[in-house]
């Protein structure tokens, strides 16, 4: 064989003589004036290039992202959320007697199973909302334009287009958005739900997790709210009813609009004999439906169900159905204090009351004249002005200190960087006890023993009770000048008279073996029996008795402090008797002037029209006090002559006999009426 013809060689010429395959290509040298080029194809430049390669990184990036997509549905997006129950469950409020008090929440009842229910019922849903549910592969391009073209026709929107996957998807897994961006992600779980899951899996998700309106989720809530009966029950014309009310529940709920339901329920007719599922006959010969379940009289809110359900939710987990949770309430008890608030003569005024026990367990709240007026819970979210109930807090670090009710202070005008406080009356009686300022609710007494003591001593009392709004390091905050809740006043007043601090409001019921377990773990203290405990319910009975709230004394032991503000804005009374602690404020919500309204008249006759029959129901009996406290004899006090005011004889003279008229007239009134 010739060497030519070897491995060696390719076509006779041997592979060292061959080109490099690898060498650059040579341009053509520029073209000289004259010279013509030959003619033939030539190379394409840049710009001629096909966009075949940035198509292609368009197709492969798409590609990735929905592949991504899909991984991470598959990983992490739960298939069984729309058979879930929710994640705020109904709640009924049970009083501590097992009364229905309140029902909060939407209800979600167990899951349903397509292939259980009747073929009607699964029919009138897909007629209306999905005729060509069995066809499509989550998205319906022909629905989509038929919706198009009839909402062109009505001019506005009266289809959607919209598959039943495509609700499931919304409803399980995305927001209410409608931009572009949660449309495609609508899209792309629709197609990967129609990939992992049956067609009737779709449809048992959807129909156990559509609003039905009236606060009822999913079929089998549905047909036992409106119908009173189980999902696999319905009739023909209630299956219609109900798959109408799916486009607008709000608009459609038989409840609410009957006559707009049953015209919609007749167009849910009209679909199905449309597609074949029952003759045109049947469609007109059905009789429309009507709800038949009974209106629930247990209301959805009031002031104490608003104030305890963030509690009640956080305390229970979701579960299907209503959750029942027992609160503290007591349901006599709230009557009476509805029925004081209603009664009470304040003219166009508010007023709120709050009932506890000593150990912080709400028995009743009425937060306003009127719920269905105005909602806004006077007693736990307003902050408003205590004036002189604050002075709790006052005495009861004087009493810490080292001073007892018999000690001395001066009741003299006192001046303090340029700030004069006077007392309400306008008279100043010179040196008087601590149980006389207090029981006078003397303004300057009370300034001067508590820049004596320290103003932090009275701010630290006052936190340790369980005040936790902002309180100025004033002079005046003395005299209840930082705005509190009703709530946490009464809650500071039962540390009182429980002797343990602080005592924290709740309103939901513990198992005995928990309140035991918690009253040993109790956080704070408790109030000296001898230094503070017995001093302080001395003061509170002598202002209760036979000082400024002796309108809310009681045939048993009665302890309290009123309140009055500035210009009498706001008036309270906070005290307790018996096993009950109760405070009542009285102001108006623009925060003008009460008038001649303070919290020794009004707010004190509420207290005592509620605590009458209160303690009729509930029995006098209340923890025991320290044995260094005794109530003195309920005869009558030999009155004590009259000071005379140091200040000069013009300052008080002028309105001295009137004053002494209306006291002689109040006390004789209020001996009668005992």
């Amino acid at each position: 064989m010739a060497d030519r013809d070897g491995i060696w060689s390719r076509g006779g010429v041997h592979v060292e003589e061959l080109p490099d395959p690898f060498a650059p290509i040579a341009m053509p040298a520029p073209a000289e004036p004259g010279r013509t080029e030959p003619v033939g194809p030539q190379p394409p430049t840049v710009e001629q290039r096909p966009t075949r390669s940035r198509r292609r990184i368009i197709f492969y990036t798409v590609s990735v992202v929905l592949l991504v997509t899909l991984l991470w549905l598959i990983v992490t997006a739960p298939l069984s959320r729309a058979l879930e129950p929710l994640d705020d469950p109904a709640l009924l409020l049970l009083s501590q007697e097992g009364r229905p008090i309140a029902r909060r929440g939407a209800i979600k009842e167990a899951p349903v199973n397509a292939a259980d229910l009747d073929p009607l019922t699964r029919a009138a849903f897909v007629a209306i909302e999905d005729r060509r549910f069995y066809r499509h592969w989550g998205i319906d391009p022909r629905g989509i334009g038929r919706a198009m073209i009839a909402n062109a026709r009505a001019g506005g929107v009266r289809q959607g287009g919209s598959t039943i996957t495509q609700q499931l998807a919304k409803t399980s897994f995305l927001s209410s958005d409608r931009s572009l961006k949660r449309k495609a992600q609508e899209v792309i779980i629709s197609l990967w739900l129609e990939a992992w899951l049956t067609k009737e899996e779709i449809l048992s998700r959807y129909l156990s997790s559509i609003y039905f309106g009236d606060g009822v989720y999913g079929l089998r809530a549905a047909a036992k709210h409106y119908f009173n009966r189980s999902p696999q029950r319905l009739t023909l014309a209630q299956s219609a009813m109900l798959a109408g009310i799916v486009q607008a529940p709000s608009r459609l709920a038989p409840t609410r609009n009957l006559k707009l339901a049953q015209k919609r329920s007749q167009m849910v007719l009209d679909a199905m004999a449309e597609t074949g599922v029952i003759g045109e006959a049947r469609s007109h010969a059905t009789v429309l439906a009507r709800p038949v379940g009974r209106t629930s009289k247990v209301p959805t809110g009031t002031y104490f169900a608003d104030w305890v359900a963030p509690a009640a939710q956080k305390a229970f987990e979701a579960d299907f159905g209503e959750v029942q949770v027992r609160t503290t309430l007591d349901a006599d008890l709230q009557r009476i204090a509805v029925r004081a608030i209603n009664n009470a003569a304040i003219g166009d005024a508010q007023a709120a009351i709050v009932a506890m026990r000593p150990d912080g367990r709400v028995v009743a709240m009425v937060g306003g004249r009127s719920y269905k007026a105005s909602p806004f819970n006077r007693a736990t979210q307003a902050r408003r002005q205590p004036g002189s109930a604050f002075k709790l807090f006052v005495y009861l670090a004087a009493m810490r200190a080292g001073w007892t009710p018999e000690s001395i202070i001066d009741d003299r005008p006192i001046t303090i960087r340029g700030w004069t406080p006077a007392n309400s009356d306008g008279v100043y009686r010179g040196r008087i006890t601590l149980r006389e300022a207090f029981a006078r609710s003397s303004n300057a007494a009370t300034v001067r023993l508590s820049e004596s003591v320290g103003r932090a001593n009275v701010l630290r009392a006052a936190r340790e009770l369980g005040i936790s709004t902002p309180l100025p390091n004033a002079p005046s905050v003395a005299l209840g000048t930082a705005g509190v809740s009703l709530l946490e006043l009464t809650s500071a007043y039962a540390a009182i008279a429980g002797g343990h601090y602080p005592v924290e409001p709740r309103g939901l019921a513990l198992a005995r073996e928990e309140e035991g377990f918690a009253s040993f773990f109790r956080r704070g203290g408790s109030l000296d029996r001898r230094r503070d405990w017995a001093p302080m319910l001395d003061l509170l009975w002598e202002a209760a008795n036979n000082g400024t709230g002796r309108r809310a004394a009681l045939a048993v032991p009665t302890f309290g402090k009123t309140g009055t503000t500035q210009g009498n804005r706001d008036a309270l009374f906070v005290g307790f008797a018996g096993d009950l602690v109760v405070g009542v404020w009285v102001g108006r919500d623009d925060n003008k002037s009460l008038g001649k309204i303070t919290g020794g008249t009004a707010p004190a006759r509420v207290w005592r029209s509620f605590m009458v029959p209160a303690l009729a129901v509930d029995g006098r009996s209340g923890p025991p006090l320290p044995r260094t406290f005794r109530a003195p004899a309920e005869q009558p006090r030999p009155r004590r002559p009259e000071r005379k005011s140091p200040l000069p004889e013009d300052w008080s003279e002028r309105t001295r006999g009137l004053r002494e008229l209306v006291r002689d007239l109040e006390e004789m009134i209020e001996d009668n009426g005992r």
